[in-house]
């Protein structure tokens, strides 16, 4: 009756120290909270990329993944027919904060308007855990606004 009374009782306790560990950084799905919409930061000089910058920012996501993590934004451009985008990384890391513009290119013939989620255009990157580890908040930038993630 000892022995498992005594199983029962480091079960219970290993258990419970799980809950530690939900919280700690070493969780992955602690790594970033969630964003929230920040001031548009100007771009003073002239960009390597030619592409114009998305109109607006609707979505900001920090995923884990095995690995790292994927940056995935939404953007929602003025009319449908928008293609390549890409987050488009500017300048080195300043302080732990990580900046992308979020680019992508106009389409080639007049295109309709529709509805906002058929406009909808999404891009992402990948950042390797020892990114990561460097890496404090994370921003994603448009023409008229941008979202910050931040740990």
């Amino acid at each position: 009756m000892r022995k498992p009374l005594l199983a029962a009782l480091a079960l219970v306790m290993f258990v419970s120290a799980c809950g530690a560990v939900r919280e700690s950084r070493l969780n992955p799905f602690n790594w970033f909270k969630r964003s929230e919409t920040v001031a548009v930061d100007p771009v003073t000089q002239k960009p390597e990329d030619p592409r114009p910058l998305a109109q607006q920012i609707i979505d900001l996501k920090v995923e884990p993944a095995p690995g790292g993590a994927i940056i995935r934004a939404t953007a929602l451009p003025p009319t449908q027919g928008w293609w390549d985008a890409e987050l488009v990384k500017r300048g080195d890391d300043q302080n732990g904060a990580r900046i992308y513009d979020f680019r992508m290119s106009a389409p080639k013939t007049q295109a309709g308007v529709s509805t906002p989620r058929s406009r909808q255009i999404t891009a992402a990157v990948f950042l390797t855990t020892r990114q990561l580890q460097e890496i404090t908040s994370i921003t994603v930038q448009a023409a008229t606004n941008g979202m910050t993630s931040r740990r």
